[in-house]
């Protein structure tokens, strides 16, 4: 199954490892020190140029963090992947 993080980014289900709060989590500094490193080592993706509200992080096959950051709620990324993992009836 796929997430969709909003534009034209979508991300395998099976490759996320944590779906985060910005505002929330942005607050630790070891957070902001993930955040930055990935930074640096240009592994963040902006998916919008809109008011970040959640980062997304995944891991590939190779053991290599992406850091997605998009304007979507963590609520609104929760129920999207809830939504494509339902059955239909």
């Amino acid at each position: 199954m796929y997430l969709h993080l909003g534009q034209d980014i979508v991300v395998r289900s099976d490759r996320i490892v944590g779906v985060f709060d910005l505002d929330n989590s942005s607050i630790s500094a070891h957070t902001r020190q993930f955040l930055a490193a990935a930074e640096k080592g240009r592994r963040v993706i902006n998916v919008s140029m809109e008011l970040p509200k959640s980062f997304v992080v995944t891991c590939d096959r190779d053991g290599r963090e992406t850091v997605y950051i998009s304007q979507l709620s963590t609520a609104t990324l929760l129920k999207r992947s809830e939504e494509s993992f339902s059955l239909p009836r």
